[in-house]
């Protein structure tokens, strides 16, 4: 729908689905996309500086990311893995949040309620099940909210993808698979774990299925918008595909340069999601000087927050990683608990008593 250079094409079957996405919104949309991209530059300079012990970038994926959890509604839910940051600052998520996990002070970012998306998911694949479980259950309520479960080209290799979609297929489930397909499973290539695109692999469960341009944030809206309209509808789960290309290494502690060819690298930056949007936006005016300007301040400040807010965070006392960890207390964990608090005790300083 929108080429590398900025052109907007006709497509009849994705148009009618983004026919209200006129330049105001589209501006708003571009903003999201600068805004992820900074706080995502901010977080990496972090972790380099010592400051968090890991984060995995999500640059180049930014419309994948904007233009499907800016499709969702208040009462839907998301499953992400952990990459889904741009998810996360969408759905509500502060620039504090985005960090807590990773500086290593909390087990999670955010209340999972009050923003309607799950903790991130480090067991590649897994939260593809919970939303499935979550969408069952909004059609035994009765509602017509739906579940959006992200992952990556490798988690279709791993069981726990395909089972949920058995399962979302047989019941009819309201959930939205959305496959980001950045070419890489950490080092390997997409083309080691599929021969097809992996948007076929849906047919295989009775799932209808949509493979787009992932760098163009309209189709990405589209598809999302037709996928969360069949869940809506009772017409169970869609399966989309959106090609992209994971520009940075798979966390802070990859070195892509051992794998990755440069000349592919160099074509997929000339595909860059956010050049296209200005380059469209630039050429009908709408995106003016003044504009831009705000749109980098909104971004910076963002990404202050975010530094400022990492800083700020207090060092958890020990025996609170036991908080949380169940609704109703146990006397199993009571036990864990008081047992490590004594062994604590032996310590004065750092030196055994």
């Amino acid at each position: 729908m929108l080429t590398p250079d900025g052109v907007r094409r006709a497509e009849p079957t994705l148009d009618p689905w983004v026919a209200d996405v006129d330049d105001e919104r589209l501006l708003d949309l571009y903003e999201d996309m600068v805004v992820a991209r900074r706080f995502d530059i901010e977080a990496v300079a972090l972790q380099r500086q010592g400051e968090l012990g890991l984060w995995p970038p999500l640059l180049g994926q930014e419309a994948a990311q904007i233009g499907s959890a800016r499709a969702l509604r208040p009462d839907d839910f998301a499953f992400t893995s952990y990459r889904e940051n741009g998810v996360a600052y969408c759905r509500g998520a502060s620039p504090t949040d985005l960090v807590r996990v990773w500086r290593g002070t909390a087990l999670s970012g955010w209340d999972p309620r009050s923003i309607g998306m799950a903790t991130p998911q480090v067991m590649i694949g897994a939260q593809t099940l919970h939303a499935t479980g979550y969408a069952l259950g909004c059609r035994i309520d009765g509602v017509d909210s739906a579940a959006v479960a992200y992952f990556g080209d490798g988690a279709t290799s791993k069981g726990d993808v395909h089972e949920a979609m058995v399962f979302a297929a047989s019941f009819r489930a309201p959930v939205v698979f959305f496959c980001q397909n950045n070419q890489w499973a950490i080092s390997e290539p997409v083309g080691l774990q599929t021969r097809r695109p992996i948007a076929d692999r849906a047919f295989g469960y009775g799932i209808p299925s949509l493979r787009v341009d992932g760098n163009d944030v309209l189709a990405v809206t589209a598809a999302t918008r037709i996928a969360l309209d069949r869940a809506r509808r009772g017409d169970g789960p869609t399966f989309v595909e959106a090609v992209t290309y994971r520009r940075g290494p798979h966390t802070t502690s990859d070195d892509p340069t051992r794998y990755v060819d440069p000349e592919v690298q160099a074509s997929w930056e000339q595909r860059d999601p956010l050049t296209r949007v200005e380059r469209l936006l630039g050429a009908s005016g709408a995106l003016t000087e003044d504009r831009a300007g705000a749109i980098k301040a909104n971004a910076e400040r963002f990404a202050h927050e975010m530094r400022e807010g990492c800083l700020a965070l207090p060092v958890p006392a020990p025996t609170s990683v036991f908080d949380h960890v169940l609704v109703e207390p146990s006397a199993a964990l009571a036990r864990q608990r008081s047992e490590y608090a004594a062994y604590l005790a032996m310590f004065d300083d750092g030196e055994p008593r």
